[in-house]
């Protein structure tokens, strides 16, 4: 996991500029005013320039980042970055600076709504949450460093804020060197595209291992929108254990799923109606159950939490070694050109070698290859040029399948059914499985075992599983129309769109997740970080601190940007703290927990604003308030919607969908920052404060009843689990 580690914290970068111009700006402002003479009206447009800037840039960069790629908009991040520092250096008046904060607002806009994407689409799913926290990190961090730069140059004679601006451009040249020459490209963008090879090389860069055709596959399976899944329950077991004494007709019922080693596989058995998935999904888990309003969509989620086994994950415990299967097949052979390119080449063979075998157990790289099974070779002169066309999966008849292990405790499975039809031709059906083991210890492994029909292996040689069942994701209606030989699938490049797909946006998983999105960024906006961040130095000159640092010989100016700095390096260990949880406990635990602390001190400051017990004992609970506020903040609040919004859209749509949420963030954003005096003034302290615990309260109820734990997941189980729901909800509401 190194690789996708040191491109997280290189891609964070572009959150480190954010915050170095955020308390740049805020010091430099001071010395702007006096030296350009300005008014109110134009310092606050100096400052809100690049709010402007990022809310604009925003409005397109999802939909183009889905296009062209998200390492080309990162780029052209750093690029505008070091450009703005360069305009700000020179800037001879007012309009070239406003100018400069523009160019300056578009780099943090690309950075702040791709980055979270961009480490979301290349961590492996149990660090994924650690990894997407490093941007409120690296954020502080730059902050930290910045008031500590603008306090040193502070204590010179006559500072320069041009200076203090320019120096952006300088770690924005690393940036821009690292996002060239070192991150890759998003291997579900690539997937996306249809650019199978060069994905296949950025996994195995960000992996360190060789064998990543398991995700790969995991990663076409993605590109599907929406589309009809039913949840079920298998029984797993060695295949022999089920093969004795057992009637052969059954066999269509079954799954087969291959071990890692050669001869080794296992058979999962349909246990029908019985899916504690299922049943969640209809009457809610035994701790939601009675809850009114809950979300199915959230008792969904939590069920595959509440169901892991104690003893690890089905991959730990039935295939330690799950992807050394997909080496059978010549890994230099033509079978790896399955990419764009390979096109071109429809009047070439693509035999595999691994292909020579007439066996069931002779599985094939899925996804991967675009091969000629024995099955192509039997009806070659029929279907000839389908088989180059599409690409062949799994070889042989009757029921069988390939797996693999997703993390996070899950399994992807095909299952291809024959039978013939009506005119005496061959019929498949094609489906996609993704495989969840629950925990059937004590008397639900009981209950499993005296279901009638069910003949399973002994206690201990077996688990139950949960299955999301559907259509694969590039098995179009149009594909079973040309009745394809073998279970085959079209190229993704076939279905690589070149815009936007704004039609995505009606599907129901996605409107669902849109909701979600867009409910928690409006939330934590208006949840109060601007308005202590605005009352804080007030707080702290009511506590003495200015006054002691003044007497210490520091200027007003100083001793404030001192304070700054002293209060954002509270910040980063709360952060690192919420970094080693966010994938322990969880995000929506997290939440839950914190959003509560934010309350009470919301609370308290308000009382303490109202009652007066002494101006010490009121400024110190004060104080300690802002820091108890601030601490609870970043480590819950401030990362986890741009954590669950990377997290909750399918591949197609993610730039467009997160572009979207990021969107109505920077609104929000610029509301509560230019309203807050006007509150001020109507309201007051208490009155604002007061506002905003509501608000907090109003979240805690929103994350509680609406917002599914995303922890370990794979990004398109989850995007999987929002549709399942969402149809779910839809259909109760017309029953």
């Amino acid at each position: 996991m190194k690789g996708a580690v040191w491109v997280a914290i290189a891609a964070t970068i572009g959150n480190f500029l954010q915050g170095w111009d955020n308390a740049t700006i805020a010091g430099a402002i001071i010395y702007i005013k006096e030296d350009l003479d300005l008014g109110t009206t134009v310092e606050g447009l100096v400052v809100a320039m690049s709010l402007i800037g990022a809310t604009v840039i925003t409005t397109c960069s999802g939909a183009i980042s889905d296009w062209v790629g998200r390492r080309p908009m990162l780029i052209l991040s750093s690029l505008l970055y070091f450009i703005s520092g360069l305009v700000m250096l020179w800037s001879p008046n007012v309009y070239v600076l406003c100018i400069a904060r523009l160019l300056d607002g578009f780099g943090i806009g690309l950075a702040v709504t791709l980055v979270p994407i961009y480490i979301s689409e290349t961590a492996p799913s149990e660090i994924r949450g650690l990894l997407n926290t490093l941007p409120q990190f690296t954020g502080s961090g730059g902050m930290f460093l910045s008031y500590c730069m603008i306090f040193g140059m502070s204590l010179l004679a006559s500072p320069s804020w041009r200076l203090m601006l320019g120096v952006l451009s300088i770690p924005s040249i690393l940036y821009f060197v690292l996002t060239v020459f070192y991150l890759p490209e998003s291997p579900r963008w690539l997937v996306s595209k249809g650019k199978m090879l060069e994905a296949k090389q950025v996994l195995q860069k960000l992996r360190g291992i060789e064998d990543v055709s398991g995700e790969m596959a995991l990663l076409v399976e993605g590109l599907g929108i929406g589309g009809e899944t039913s949840i079920e329950e298998y029984i797993i077991g060695p295949a022999d254990e089920f093969e004795d004494g057992h009637d052969p007709d059954s066999d269509k019922d079954r799954i087969k799923l291959y071990g890692p080693e050669q001869g080794l596989s296992w058979v999962a058995k349909p246990v029908p109606g019985q899916s504690s998935l299922a049943l969640v999904s209809r009457h809610g888990s035994m701790a939601n159950q009675n809850v009114p309003l809950m979300d199915p969509l959230v008792t969904l989620f939590g069920s595959v939490h509440e169901k892991l086994p104690e003893t690890g994950s089905m991959r730990s415990m039935l295939f330690p070694n799950f992807g050394s299967m997909f080496s059978t097949a010549d890994p230099h052979g033509k079978e790896e050109r399955w990419d764009e390119e390979s096109l071109q080449r429809e009047g070439e063979g693509y035999v595999s070698e691994a292909a020579g075998g007439d066996s069931d157990d002779n599985l094939h790289s899925p996804l991967i290859s675009r091969q000629a099974t024995s099955m192509d070779k039997d009806a070659a002169h029929g279907s000839a040029l389908n088989m180059r066309r599409h690409s062949s999966l799994m070889q042989g008849a009757g029921e069988q399948g390939g797996a693999t292990g997703i993390g996070g405790g899950w399994q992807l499975a095909w299952k291809w059914s024959e039978r013939e039809g009506e005119d005496g031709k061959k019929e498949g059906g094609f489906k996609r499985i993704y495989l969840h083991e629950e925990d059937v210890s004590g008397l639900r492994r009981g209950s499993i075992v005296s279901l009638p029909g069910a003949d399973v292996p002994p206690v201990g040689e077996y688990v139950q599983a949960a299955a999301l069942v559907s259509q694969p994701a590039l098995y179009s209606k149009e594909l079973q129309d040309q009745h394809p030989v073998g279970p085959a699938m079209v190229h993704p490049s076939q279905t690589a769109s070149k815009g936007p797909i704004w039609a995505a946006l009606s599907e129901p998983g996605v409107k669902r997740a849109l909701f979600v999105g867009i409910g928690i960024q409006m939330l934590q906006q208006f949840s109060g970080i601007n308005g202590v961040l605005y009352y804080t130095p007030q707080i702290l000159e009511d506590a003495g601190v200015e006054v002691l640092l003044s007497s210490m010989g520091l200027s007003s100016n100083s001793a404030s940007f001192l304070i700054s700095a002293f209060t954002t390096l509270l910040m980063l260990p709360c952060i690192g703290v919420g970094m080693r949880l966010m994938d322990t406990s969880g995000r929506r635990t997290l939440l839950l927990t914190t959003i509560p602390v934010l309350i009470v001190t919301l609370v308290v400051l308000v009382i303490f604003e109202m009652v007066t017990i002494s101006t010490v004992v009121n400024a110190i609970i004060s104080t300690a308030c802002v820091i108890i506020y601030f601490c609870c903040f970043v480590m819950a609040y401030g990362p986890v919607p741009n954590i669950l919004c990377s997290e909750i859209f399918p591949t197609r749509v993610r730039g467009l969908c997160i572009a979207i949420c990021a969107l109505v963030y920077w609104i929000c954003d610029i509301i509560v920052t230019y309203t807050l005096p006007v509150m001020l003034s109507a309201f007051g302290l208490a009155g604002i404060f007061g506002i905003y615990a509501v608000v907090c309260v109003i979240s805690w109820v929103f994350v509680f009843l609406k917002v599914p734990e995303t922890k370990g997941m794979p990004l398109e189980v989850i995007t999987e689990f929002f549709s399942v729901g969402a149809r779910q909800v839809a259909a109760a509401k017309n029953e």
